[in-house]
């Protein structure tokens, strides 16, 4: 299940089996000049139909959209053991229902992904990235408006990290952060063809961020491995989080608006109780990663978060998981993401798909009643 089906570098498309490491077909299709548009931080060890399945979302949603857009076609089996072929590598084809699309962020509930045909955007020849020190969220948010003005058909990815993600990736996995203290932080990545061109774009746009107060202080990545050195204090903080002990994970969307305050008010909720409560994440398409940790589990913090996060999210329109799913923590809680009637039609899917509840059970859909 882990080959590498074929690759079309003129139509820029790749066919693969389910079982293939994520980082392995993108240094396949490089050699083609092609990229996988998903990039994770566990890229290393994930596999594409587990990609598929849970709609991964990952570093580089802003440029290259999600995976309902990049899969052009799925390979999958049903629980009746029939093989469902919409294995298509074509961009354009309107015959009937996308089905395709239900395989998609599924979980492995109505089948199981054994292959995968992904749209594979040309490679970026020219790669800047920008880490940031930025004074507030207000700032946040100016900056990533203003990159998408004077940045935008390069713009790749646009991350953010407050103050104690910052402190706890340098300090429990003792990395080096090259900028000042500050209580946030960005990290501002390009993709382009022209080295030259997208430079002079970057180092205007931070001049301009920092003449207007909004950038403290920043430092430019033009090299692979200074580069890979500074995604390092982003990527690796889920990791760092688990220095502490116990960790709490949630991920979640918001508007732009109330983003931040999530993690305001969790804090102020749960006090000296948690040894801290942070936020990172996706700043380019709306996903926090909220996280709290203790020396070891706590059933009172337990208490203090669920439900309450997930009833303040749902009251500002949000989702109670961004991108890594529900699987069987989150699936009580789907009401507050989803109405009664969408709730409702897809149990009528899984019935119509798996009549026994046979394929991964107890995942995704709620027990009756769902919380809402």
């Amino acid at each position: 299940m882990n080959k590498i089906i074929s690759i079309d570098a003129d139509a820029g498309t790749a066919v693969c089996q389910a079982g293939v490491i994520l980082e392995s077909l993108d240094t396949e299709v490089g050699k083609h000049g092609l990229m996988v548009p998903l990039d994770l931080g566990a890229k290393g060890s994930c596999h594409i139909g587990g990609n598929v399945s849970t709609n991964a979302g990952g570093l580089r949603l802003l440029r290259y959209g999600s995976l309902h857009g990049s899969v052009l076609g799925v390979e999958a089996v049903l629980a009746s053991g029939q093989v469902i072929d919409c294995l298509s590598s074509l961009k354009k084809d309107n015959t009937g229902f996308d089905l395709k699309q239900l395989f998609i962020g599924s979980e492995g509930t109505l089948g199981f992904v054994t292959k995968v045909a992904v749209a594979c955007p040309t490679r970026p020849k020219s790669i800047n990235l920008a880490l940031l020190a930025v004074p507030s969220f207000e700032a946040v948010l100016g900056v990533f408006k203003e990159a998408k003005i004077h940045l935008g058909e390069i713009l790749s990815s646009c991350e953010f990290m407050d103050r104690g993600s910052m402190e706890c990736v340098t300090g429990n996995l003792k990395l080096s952060n090259p900028l000042s203290d500050s209580d946030f932080y960005m990290l501002l990545e390009t993709s382009g063809s022209n080295l030259n061109h997208d430079e002079e774009k970057l180092n205007f746009f931070l001049e301009l961020m920092m003449n207007k107060g909004m950038v403290g202080d920043g430092t430019v990545a033009t090299v692979p491995s200074k580069q890979r050195e500074v995604w390092q204090l982003r990527e690796r903080i889920a990791e760092s989080l688990l220095v502490d002990g116990y960790c709490y994970k949630y991920d979640i969307s918001l508007p732009l608006s109330v983003f931040y305050q999530a993690v305001l008010d969790m804090r102020e909720r749960l006090g000296d109780r948690v040894t801290r409560c942070v936020g990172y994440g996706h700043i380019g398409d709306g996903n926090l990663h909220l996280n709290v940790t203790t020396p070891q589990y706590s059933q009172e913090v337990m208490g203090l978060i669920e439900p309450f996060l997930y009833e303040w999210t749902g009251n500002y329109r949000g989702s109670i998981s961004a991108e890594h799913g529900l699987g069987f923590k989150k699936r009580n809680y789907i009401g507050f993401s989803k109405s009664p009637a969408a709730v409702h039609l897809m149990k009528n899917i899984k019935q119509v798909f798996d009549p026994q509840g046979i394929m991964n059970p107890y995942k995704v859909l709620p027990d009756e009643p769902a919380a809402v």
